[in-house]
């Protein structure tokens, strides 16, 4: 019998199904234009600081995020850091979901977790200008998350195996145009006022669950122009990163390259006297530990 030709190797998978798990070989994974001006993925080791990346040389990934990623020896220097993914699959967002903000808020936690969603084209880089409809300016508010990228899809999953389906975690501001919010305008419905375009900045890279191990028991601060507004530990969650999967998945197909936002502490301007909502030109900095800081200026459409 003639003999069958081989298949030429596979190219490592920095994420691969390992079980029914999802296996890292990256870091931190960003996105970034090289000094030729070609847009690339990168790995940054931890011991990098994110925050001094421009100018830095990294490891080169070939392949993207929403098909697979492979290691390569080819290094390049970073021109300008984007947003770790060029697209996502959707936002799933989660409201009231910090004891201290619900306390804020003079809310009654339902039993269930509060579920909107975000459009694909509400996503925005960590440093990108976030330009505003007049309409949505009046009462501008932030909402610093820690968020969750899929790595698999996954439908009906388990709480004791749900993080095995997470790719990584990354900083996200949940932006929120209160004046659309509000019961009396919409019913206290929460998905228009938040899908504008951009309103949902993420980044500066996705840090394997490879390195965060536990999701809850991050710190993390959100500042408005340098003024601290927000600070918190993941541990005040009602409702943890594995229950919200398991939530979302129930009957329903939780993809992969779906963005989840775990929902925002206390501290936001809506709740602040006098208010404290954005302003033109403002900039809002939300910083996680062992992911780093996003910082986007907000610009006022005339």
């Amino acid at each position: 019998m003639k003999s069958m030709p081989r298949s030429p190797p596979k190219p490592l998978d920095l994420y691969q199904s390992a079980g029914r798990g999802v296996k890292m070989t990256f870091e931190r994974l960003i996105r970034f234009v090289d000094d030729q001006g070609q847009t690339r993925y990168g790995d940054v080791p931890q011991s990098v600081d994110i925050d001094h990346i421009v100018g830095q040389k990294v490891k080169v990934l070939e392949g993207s995020p929403s098909t697979t990623l492979s290691s390569t020896q080819e290094q390049a220097t970073v021109k300008e850091l984007l947003c770790p993914l060029e697209s996502v699959h959707i936002f799933q967002c989660i409201g009231l979901n910090y004891a201290q903000h619900a306390k804020e808020a003079n809310i009654t936690v339902p039993p269930h977790p509060v579920v909107f969603t975000k459009p694909p084209d509400a996503l925005a880089g960590p440093y990108d200008d976030v330009h505003v409809h007049k309409d949505a300016t009046p009462k501008l508010d932030y909402e610093g998350e820690l968020t969750v990228i899929m790595g698999k899809d996954g439908k009906n999953i388990k709480e004791e195996d749900a993080l095995q389906y997470v790719l990584g975690y990354t900083v996200g501001n949940d932006v929120s145009a209160r004046n659309f919010q509000a019961r009396e305008v919409s019913g206290g419905q929460f998905g228009y006022a938040k899908s504008f375009d951009r309103f949902a900045p993420i980044g500066p890279a996705i840090v394997s669950s490879s390195l965060i191990k536990d999701p809850q028991n991050l710190n993390y601060t959100t500042k408005l122009n340098g003024e601290q507004r927000q600070k918190t530990n993941t541990s005040d969650m009602i409702w943890k990163v594995k229950q919200i999967i398991a939530h979302l998945s129930r009957g329903t197909t939780l993809r992969k390259g779906t963005a989840i936002m775990t929902g925002t502490p206390s501290g936001v301007g809506n709740f602040m006297e006098p208010k404290g909502f954005i302003h033109d030109g403002d900039v809002v900095e939300i910083e996680v530990e062992g992911i780093g800081a996003i910082r986007n200026k907000f610009v006022f459409d005339k």
